[in-house]
């Protein structure tokens, strides 16, 4: 319930015995008035010069405060609710429905309708890896490397998401997602600090064989043409083409180090900023076919600046320091 409000007499007699310099606490005892409401009426005349009441800013809203309550209580519960599932409870609930009200009454909490970012599903097992692996490899200097599938058209749907500003990483505020696999292509490509290796076309369905193709005539010209020697670590992800058993006896007979990648783990692999970056500038194109799209990767890969890729090596560590903060969970890399 809301609190009577002090009369103006009141209020004025609160100031005329602050001016001489009583204190909050005498002045409270002798007006029977609490302290917290003596010190908000002089601190509100010290900023406006007045104990009148001032005029509310803005046209009041219609939205109780038990439903705005309740309105921050389902967004909070489940981040992804729609703006129209909430106009329904709101309804229910006989408060006011219209989109504006219940936007803003949720922007004052200092939430507000973002798009999902997706991340990777994680469970208990994933966290504890992905912590176990970012204190291991702190100081390694690393050739990465990955699969993508390249759309010749379009980007995927987008989703909303009620959250507060920092919190685009959080679980909750995130979109699960799976590897899986039309128009488009998939490509194999590597890079290190000293810039771009080789980029290379998929065709068709992988199959281990496949795989170790791939490295066969790219991975270690790559490190030669990234001056690397043989003083590299090879990170890949666990897809089982990469585990197959031909795969392994190839990096082996090849005295390649492999890096051990924990499951569910993009956001430790820079490799995904260059995959971004390609993206924008190679649908900028505006490529009409596969052929024309598989030639604009590669000249736009060939393009990607060495200082970024320094860049994004560089911000490894901070990858992993991020990690080890957030105890293993997704972070905002």
């Amino acid at each position: 319930m809301k609190s009577k409000e002090l009369s103006v007499d009141l209020r004025d007699r609160i100031i005329s015995r602050h001016k001489p310099g009583k204190g909050y606490r005498k002045i409270s005892g002798a007006l029977k008035v609490p302290m917290s409401t003596v010190a908000s009426i002089i601190r509100k005349w010290k900023k406006f010069k007045t104990t009148r009441t001032l005029p509310s800013a803005g046209r009041p809203s219609k939205l109780s405060d038990r439903g705005r309550r309740a309105l921050v209580r389902e967004v909070t519960k489940n981040p992804m609710v729609t703006l129209s599932e909430l106009q329904r409870s709101s309804v229910e609930r006989g408060e006011p429905s219209r989109r504006t009200t219940i936007s803003a009454a949720i922007h004052q909490s200092g939430l507000y309708g973002r798009v999902a970012r997706r991340k990777p599903l994680f469970s208990k097992k994933h966290m504890a890896a992905h912590l176990e692996f970012a204190k291991r490899h702190l100081k390694d200097k690393i050739l990465w490397s990955e699969e993508i599938k390249i759309e010749l058209f379009g980007v995927n749907a987008r989703h909303h998401v009620w959250r507060k500003p920092g919190t685009a990483h959080h679980q909750a505020n995130a979109i699960p997602t799976v590897k899986h696999c039309d128009g488009s292509i998939k490509l194999w490509g590597c890079f290190s600090a000293a810039g771009t290796g080789r980029l290379v076309r998929i065709k068709g369905k992988m199959t281990a064989a496949m795989y170790r193709d791939i490295l066969d005539e790219n991975l270690l010209q790559s490190a030669l043409d990234l001056r690397l020697a043989r003083r590299f670590i090879f990170q890949q992800d666990n897809d089982p083409k990469h585990t197959a058993k031909i795969s392994k006896e190839w990096l082996q007979d090849n005295s390649v180090n492999v890096l051990e990648w924990p499951s569910q783990s993009p956001d430790l692999n820079p490799i995904e900023h260059l995959w971004r970056d390609l993206k924008m500038a190679v649908h900028r194109r505006f490529p009409s076919n596969l052929m024309e799209l598989e030639r604009c990767c590669k000249e736009e890969w060939a393009k990607l600046a060495k200082d970024m890729c320094a860049k994004l090596v560089a911000s490894y560590s901070k990858r992993l320091e991020g990690v080890i903060a957030a105890k293993g969970a997704s972070t905002k890399y």
